[in-house]
């Protein structure tokens, strides 16, 4: 969106709350395209009992929502919540910018189109936007996807949900290995952040679980949306020898595209991105948000909230939770990528496969982990990730 645009969207919802306040329009007053969008039709009933006979609950998006990657995967759970969900309805706004602009959207949700629950799900969303907003509206119920919550520190109606999506990421290193005949993978990724790290070091242990020569290049573009330098690296990387490229950006749509076109095989992310290469995709790691928003809109529903303390405050999960899932095998995936894939799946699942064990050490050598000690899927240890593991090639400086 535009820097114009934006400030005409922003100024017509500015016009709707100034009629509302007079009482020239009701809550049934509608912009067009300038208003969130509604993706059921039944109108907002009353929303003051315990238990709601029907909830507005909205969703904004830092890009659009066909964006084959974080924005999509999003939409869609949120798409499921409405369709699995008696009463829920969704209002949504996309390409909202991490700025004052995502403050204004919320405010619009809440007082135009009478929101009781929100998700805000970019990081950079949560402070000061959520926290200020969260203040303002007690009543409301903010759930914020990014894992920055903290007890006794903020508002009581803000909430925190993330997945261990590098538990998918390991499964996807393993099928990348076996595919890979060189033994070069690639990792085009944003910001060395510790979520990103740990999908770059768990892609890497799967792999060299099943290939212990194996090495992975990363390459950082300095922000989650470079499209340019997306198809950059990726064209370096294949031009240095690299044979499967995965990513850790908002949309992997240049990355998977570019891939293919060069004749290399790729391994997806955030969302299923296996028709833009039809011939090259393996897998990839894939949120299951549909399963997550479901289960929490039948929890609004049943009249439970944050502030009771009947939804916890920090929701987190792995694949055996369905925070998380793996994209479903492409033609080149083997038999034996699949078996080994599989049997890595049901152990994680199952708790009986610890990613992070010993001996383990950074690639420039110094000890992460001691032979006999490992770091299960939820250590808060890894959340504090700021190296890369031996047999990456890249630096977090």
């Amino acid at each position: 969106m535009s820097d114009r645009n934006r400030f005409f969207h922003l100024s017509r919802r500015q016009v709707v709350r100034g009629l509302l306040a007079s009482s020239a329009f009701g809550l049934t007053a509608k912009l067009g395209s300038g208003c969130a969008q509604s993706t059921s039709s039944p109108e907002a009933g009353d929303q003051g009992g315990a238990v709601p006979d029907q909830l507005v609950v909205g969703f904004l998006y830092v890009g659009p929502k066909d964006d084959y990657g974080y924005n999509q995967a999003h939409a869609e759970g949120a798409a499921a919540m409405a369709a699995n969900v008696p009463g829920i309805k969704i209002v949504e706004e996309a390409s909202v910018p991490e700025t004052s602009a995502v403050a204004e959207a919320m405010r619009s949700m809440i007082e135009i189109d009478g929101a009781k629950v929100l998700f805000p799900t970019s990081f950079g969303y949560f402070d000061p936007y959520i926290l200020e907003l969260a203040g303002e509206f007690p009543d409301v119920q903010f759930f914020h996807a990014g894992g920055l919550y903290q007890a006794g520190v903020h508002p009581n109606n803000v909430g925190s949900y993330f997945g261990f999506i590098d538990e998918a990421q390991y499964v996807a290193g393993i099928v990348a290995g076996h595919t890979s005949k060189s033994g070069k993978l690639g990792f085009v990724a944003a910001k060395p952040i510790p979520q990103l790290l740990r999908n770059v070091n768990s892609f890497t242990l799967g792999a060299r679980s099943v290939n212990p020569k194996a090495t992975t290049q990363v390459i950082f573009t300095g922000d989650w949306a470079m499209p340019v330098k997306e198809a950059e690296a990726t064209n370096s990387m294949v031009d240095q020898g690299v044979d499967v490229i995965t990513c850790h950006v908002d949309s992997p749509k240049v990355v998977i595209e570019t891939a293919e076109r060069r004749g290399v095989f790729s391994s997806g992310y955030h969302a299923n991105q296996s028709s833009l290469a039809p011939k090259g995709y393996l897998t990839g790691a894939e949120w299951d948000w549909s399963s997550i928003y479901t289960s929490l809109g039948e929890q609004f529903m049943a009249g439970k909230t944050l502030m009771a303390g009947d939804i916890p405050h920090i929701l987190r999960g792995g694949i055996a939770d369905k925070f998380c899932k793996l994209s479903p095998y492409g033609p080149a995936v083997s038999d034996q990528a699949k078996a080994d894939a599989d049997a890595a799946l049901a152990a994680l699942s199952a708790g009986e496969l610890i990613i992070y064990e010993g001996p383990l050490q950074t690639n420039d050598g110094k000890e992460v982990l001691p032979s006999g000690k490992g770091l299960k899927i939820d250590d808060l240890e890894l959340e504090k990730m700021n190296y890369l593991i031996e047999g990456v090639n890249g630096s977090v400086s």
